[in-house]
């Protein structure tokens, strides 16, 4: 069985799990989640309201003590996500994990890994209606890939709004 690239952070008792796709090439060599430079994973976490500072990639285990959890969708790959395959077997582990920990809400950190997570051709940003969903999934949120490969789509196209409207919606962020 080959191992993890990152470890899951999934403890009982969260209010909110990010799923990504796989560890990208700098998150693997650092063994830190959303770690490449161009990532706007761990500004934006603040930003939004998650956080009450910003953590550095390396810090990701503490991330519990607010609430949060992380996971991918493929566990065994890193990557680039346009070049990562995910499997049923990806599929069924992420449910099993995502059942297990029962966290209060999911949010997935792009509309791909959502739509292959979940078996679907596209996926809106935003909470997902509970049919798209697996039974006995918490709410499911789909946000905008924070990789630096989509920088140029970020400030343009609003996206930070959604990660302050899920923030808001979980209760992370006031007004």
């Amino acid at each position: 069985m080959t191992p993890d690239v990152l470890p899951d952070l999934l403890p009982p008792g969260l209010r909110l799990v990010f799923c990504g796709m796989a560890a990208g090439p700098e998150s693997a060599r650092r063994g830190a989640y959303y770690a490449a430079s161009g990532n706007r994973f761990w500004r934006v976490l603040h930003e939004a309201g998650f956080t009450p500072r910003r953590f550095r990639p390396e810090q990701f285990a503490e991330l519990p003590s607010l609430g949060i959890g992380l996971t991918d969708l493929a566990k065994t790959q890193w990557g680039v996500d346009r070049v990562v395959r995910v499997t049923q077997a990806d599929r069924d582990r992420l449910f099993v994990a995502i059942r297990t920990a029962a966290p209060g809400a999911l949010a997935f950190t792009s509309g791909r890994t959502a739509a292959l997570a979940l078996g679907l051709q596209r996926v809106p940003f935003g909470r997902l209606e509970a049919a798209l969903c697996p039974q006995k999934f918490p709410p499911v949120f789909v946000l905008p890939s924070t990789s630096g490969s989509n920088n140029g789509n970020w400030d343009r196209n609003g996206y930070q709004a959604h990660w302050m409207d899920t923030a808001m919606a979980l209760g992370f962020r006031t007004a």
